[in-house]
């Protein structure tokens, strides 16, 4: 016979949990009740120890507010990091903040998403989602976390990250792929393309390169089309750029960089968090860990982002346990 509190749990996670639903007590077992099918889902934590907590993991978990100060002033669990269906849906303020940002006016034909995200991206009391963000350092060359980096429940790159060839060093798994226009790549069948909406005309360049690549230019010629499979495209929300302007950034740069919201956008996503490949290398230096310019660090200075900045905030997640930040 379960116990009281231990049954009221359950109640709640059929309510709270959309499809999946705990069954069976001594072996958690989920049903989805959509389709019938039964499947294992792992937790190390007893379910009388997951009444209070955020995710099952056995350590903490990084959405609980209340042993850091500094970090419960700026998470918000309630912030939606991705983009649900439209534009005209997202809070008046923060869209009129993010179109005036980016030089956009909503005169351009509304944007609808390619694709709702799936409630399974989210975290849910019963799991412990590991997390891997890796950044594209030089610091990453000869660092030999290739196996660490893959073995995280989600592995999120960037940009134009590469894998091939230096897989020892960064691995060769990736479950989400955050691009813009200008830095847009091919995305592996499988994997979620996550666009980073830096202006309106990068949502209209999305639809494009996906279907009939009549979009070549922003500010500069960018690629035409791109492959992705389509039912996992997800946009992040206007709202969220704001929001880690805010509470993250502290208005320093005129927006947040595309690292900055991924390890954001991990917080929000994920049970626990680890990053690789920010910062300089062990020389200092800023660049690429595919380039061979060690020198190549000119996009600290653009004034769009602060770098300096921003790794100050990084660290303090390390400091305040939120992220593991590797070298």
């Amino acid at each position: 016979m379960f116990s009281t509190s231990v049954a009221l749990y359950y109640e709640f996670l059929k309510i709270g949990c959309g499809s999946e639903v705990f069954t069976n007590i001594s072996d958690f077992v989920c049903r989805d009740q959509t389709h019938g099918s039964s499947f294992m889902c792992s937790s190390p934590t007893p379910p009388t120890l997951l009444l209070f907590r955020q995710c099952g993991c056995s350590g903490s978990c990084v959405s609980e507010l209340g042993g850091s100060d500094w970090f419960s002033k700026r998470y918000d669990p309630k912030q939606e990091p991705l983009l649900a269906e439209n534009i005209s849906g997202v809070e008046p303020a923060a869209l009129q903040w993010w179109l005036t940002s980016t030089g956009s006016s909503l005169d351009h034909r509304p944007f609808h998403s390619l694709s709702s995200p799936s409630s399974l991206i989210f975290p849910l009391p019963s799991r412990c989602r590991s997390c891997a963000v890796v950044g594209n350092s030089g610091n990453l060359r000869e660092s030999g976390h290739g196996e660490r980096i893959d073995s995280h429940s989600f592995v999120i790159r960037m940009n134009k990250a590469l894998t091939l060839g230096f897989e020892k060093d960064v691995g060769n798994r990736t479950t989400h792929h955050f691009l813009y226009p200008e830095s847009a790549v091919d995305v592996d069948g499988g994997v979620s393309l996550v666009l980073l909406p830096f202006k309106l005309r990068d949502l209209e360049w999305l639809t494009s390169a996906l279907s009939t690549g009549h979009i070549k230019t922003t500010y500069i010629r960018v690629k035409e089309r791109i492959q992705a499979d389509k039912d996992k495209v997800l946009v992040v929300n206007p709202a969220f750029f704001k929001y880690v302007h805010d509470r993250w950034t502290e208005h320093h740069g005129r927006y947040p960089s595309t690292g900055m919201l991924a390890i954001v956008f991990a917080l929000h996503v994920c049970d626990q968090v680890s990053v690789f490949g920010y910062g300089a290398d062990r020389d200092g230096n800023w660049h690429h860990y595919w380039e061979k310019n060690r020198h190549a660090g000119a996009f600290r200075k653009t004034g769009v982002h602060n770098a300096d900045f921003e790794t100050e905030i990084i660290q303090q997640l390390a400091k305040e346990g939120k992220i593991t930040l590797h070298r």
